[in-house]
C-alpha cells in the first residue's frame, strides 16, 4: 500500500512513483492568440468571437506577439532554452467546441526546452524538476453540460484564448512534491505577471501522468494520466489515490 505521501506502494518498498505534470496557463494578453477580440472572462456566450473562432472557412490567423512575449518571459524565468526558430502545427481532433476541427499548437518545435524549476520538499531539501518544453497554442472553447437537460451547449468565448504548455519530464517521485511544483509554478506566473493562476475560472489547469516501476528500472510503467484538475490540492488526492 502506499503511504499518503505516495512513496511505497507496498511494505517492501519494491516499486516507485513516477509523475510528469502539463500546466495550461492562460496568458493575461489584450486578445486572443489568433484573432483581435477580447479574451475577457466572465462576458455573455459567444460574444468574444469572430469568424476565425468559429472556423469560417477563408479566415487566416495573425499571430499575437505578446503570446511570443510571455512564452519567452516564463521560459527564461524556468531557465530553458529559448527557439531561435519556432512552428507551429495543427492537432487535428473533432469536438463539438472546437469548430475548426483543429488546435494551433506546437509539437516538434517549442519556444522554450531543457529548463528546471527548484522545489523546496518538507524536509527542507532542494530538488531539481527538469522542464522538457514550454509551447504556446490556443485554448478551445467550453462544453457546457448542467444548463439544459437535454442538450450541451457550446460557448466559444474561451476558443482561441492564448496558453503555454508547461511539461515536466517525470522527475516527480510523490503527490506532495506535484503539490509543491505546482505552487511554485502558479507564483511564477503571478510573478511574471502573465497569469492570473485562478484555477477556478480555468486560468490555470493541470494534467498530471503517473505510473509506477521497480525501484531501479529506468523504463517507465503503464501510464495513467489524469486531466484538468481544478485544483492543487485534488491534484496531490487524485495522485494519491491512484498511487494506492
Amino acid at each position: 500500500m502506499a503511504t499518503d505521501q505516495g512513496i511505497p506502494v507496498n511494505q517492501d518498498t519494491e516499486f516507485e512513483t513516477v509523475i510528469g505534470l502539463e500546466v495550461h496557463a492562460q496568458l493575461l494578453t489584450q486578445s486572443k492568440a489568433f484573432a483581435p477580440v477580447s479574451i475577457a472572462f466572465g462576458n455573455p456566450p459567444n460574444t468574444n468571437i469572430t469568424p476565425l473562432c468559429i472556423g469560417h472557412p477563408g479566415t487566416l490567423p495573425v499571430l499575437n506577439e505578446n503570446l511570443v512575449r510571455y512564452a519567452i518571459r516564463i521560459g527564461l524565468a524556468t531557465s530553458c532554452r529559448i527557439a531561435e526558430k519556432s512552428i507551429f502545427a495543427r492537432k487535428n481532433y473533432f469536438y463539438p467546441d472546437l469548430p475548426k476541427g483543429y488546435q494551433i499548437s506546437q509539437f516538434e518545435t517549442p519556444i522554450c526546452y531543457d529548463g528546471h524549476v527548484d522545489i523546496t520538499l518538507d524536509d527542507g531539501t532542494i530538488k531539481k524538476i527538469r522542464i522538457k518544453r514550454i509551447h504556446m497554442e490556443e485554448d478551445a472553447g467550453k462544453s457546457i453540460h448542467d444548463q439544459d437537460p437535454h442538450n450541451t451547449l457550446v460557448d466559444l468565448n474561451r476558443a482561441g484564448t492564448p496558453l503555454v504548455e508547461i511539461v515536466t519530464e517525470p522527475d516527480i517521485s510523490t503527490p506532495r512534491e506535484a503539490y509543491a511544483y505546482l505552487t511554485k509554478i502558479r507564483q511564477l506566473v503571478q510573478y511574471l505577471d502573465i497569469c492570473d493562476g485562478n484555477m477556478e475560472e480555468g486560468s490555470l489547469r493541470c494534467d498530471a501522468n503517473i505510473s509506477i516501476r521497480p525501484v531501479g528500472q529506468k523504463e517507465l510503467g503503464t501510464r495513467t494520466e489524469l486531466k484538468n484538475m481544478n485544483s492543487f490540492r485534488n491534484v496531490e488526492r487524485a495522485l494519491t489515490y491512484d498511487t494506492q
